[in-house]
């Protein structure tokens, strides 16, 4: 039985207590103040008593890849060495930092954002197969525009190899750790997923190129953590047969802690980027800012469109209700079946659903650490007060999720939470665990 403050190692890396940030879209880009806004996003957190910090989904090529604006690219080994100004403000504080690795493949801008197309005519999105017929019916539509490069067996082993280089550039800049984006319909989830992977080489297997980057991450940045989340498409709409099932999910969990990844972070997610990825409440008050709407327009193909996807977005809102926790029994049957931590999150607010899922109350334990993400982004030092025992003010709302399709940084946008957010700081409650330097 354990409870937050319980201290956990992952990979021989022995963490202060069970609370991590999990990572989200911190749109800090490449250019001249990433390292400045990636460190004001980051370390308030570290200080404030968070065992660990996942640094979000940063692209591992040069081009192509990004899901959403201004995501940070970390394929130059220059850039990445900028970046132990970051580390270093972290390992200040006694913190830790894993640094997450991804590719978007089909997900990636080139396909749905169509002010991104007008600027880059000649992009192609990485594919693991040809598209399936349900994106190509979008793309018939003029939903989506599809214009996939399909992989290689060379050029997967090459895509696994830059992974491992750009750990390497990682590690040598401070960063404590590698966790890969294989969920939430990244590269990396199209290989393991059978919506996706159709393929006939020896990549028709998935988790080969887990496998495949694995070696490469060894290679390259030796014994460091490697944390990888474990996708089972559990929400995927009805009409998709073919998916990875919670029993898949499981198998592939099991198959990665035995390749040797230190950790595993399950989650149900959708064949599709929908609602499943951010569960909660309809964002009423982004998709209303009246700012914002140019940048809506340009980025979905016009306020005809932007107007389509606000629907689909309400539509997807109440099928996929808040619900604390959502990942739990996935994890709970993974974490029976596999001898390395297990992860979990989605949905958590408070501290006694955390303790719970530890298995603090006597229960049986769903995990070995819990993580928040958007709560982050309403109380960058959220971590004092949950260690020493209230709940997060996010009120799951989403407010903060829409405008970053347009590149905006995430923040909290509604004004309840940021007032309560305010008078919190001014009573000095996100000071009781800090770690100072």
């Amino acid at each position: 039985m354990s409870d937050l403050t319980d201290p956990v190692t992952v990979g021989g890396l022995t963490l202060p207590n069970r609370l991590y940030r999990a990572p989200v879209l911190e749109c800090a880009g490449n250019g001249d103040g990433a390292v400045d806004t990636l460190a004001d996003e980051l370390e308030p957190t570290a200080a404030s008593g968070v065992g660990l910090v996942f640094q979000g989904a940063s692209i591992v090529t040069a081009e192509g890849g990004c899901a959403a604006p201004n995501m940070t690219r970390v394929h130059d080994p220059a850039f990445v060495e900028r970046l132990e100004r970051l580390t270093d403000a972290i390992h200040a504080h006694e913190g830790k930092i894993f640094l997450q690795l991804a590719h978007g493949g089909l997900r990636s801008m080139a396909t749905w954002h169509a002010g991104y197309r007008e600027r880059h005519p000649e992009e192609r999105q990485l594919a693991v197969s040809r598209p399936p017929w349900q994106l190509r019916a979008l793309d018939r539509l003029g939903l989506v525009s599809l214009d996939p490069a399909v992989l290689s067996t060379e050029e997967v082993y090459d895509l696994a190899a830059q992974f491992g280089r750009c750990a390497g550039y990682a590690v040598d800049a401070g960063y404590d750790g590698i966790h890969l984006s294989a969920a939430n319909m990244s590269l990396i989830q199209q290989f393991l997923s059978p919506f996706y992977n159709h393929r006939t080489d020896e990549f028709a297997d998935g988790v080969r190129f887990l496998e495949a980057i694995h070696d490469a991450v060894r290679d390259h940045a030796g014994d460091v953590p490697l944390v990888t989340k474990v996708p089972a498409e559990t929400v995927a709409p009805s009409f998709v047969r073919r998916h990875l099932t919670l029993s898949d999910g499981i198998d592939v969990a099991e198959r990665l802690a035995a390749i040797g990844y230190d950790a595993l972070v399950p989650v149900e997610v959708s064949t599709f980027w929908d609602m499943s990825i951010v569960r909660g409440a309809f964002p009423d008050r982004a998709w209303a800012a009246s700012d914002l709407q140019d940048d809506y327009a340009a980025a979905f193909g016009g306020p005809v469109r932007a107007r389509v996807v606000e629907l689909l977005n309400r539509l997807q809102a109440r099928r996929f209700d808040h619900e604390p926790g959502w990942n739990a029994d996935f994890c709970r049957r993974v974490r029976e079946r596999v001898d390395v931590p297990v992860l979990l999150e989605g949905g958590l607010r408070t501290r006694a659903a955390c303790d719970a899922y530890l298995g603090a109350g006597g229960g049986k334990p769903a995990a070995d650490m819990v993580g928040m993400a958007r709560p982050f982004y309403a109380e960058p030092r959220l971590g004092a007060r949950l260690l020493d025992g209230h709940d997060a003010l996010c009120a799951s709302c989403n407010n903060c999720t829409i405008p970053q399709v347009t590149g905006e940084p995430g923040r909290c946008r509604t004004p309840s939470v940021v007032r309560a957010q305010a008078r919190l700081s001014k009573e000095g409650a996100y000071e009781g665990n800090d770690r100072e330097t």
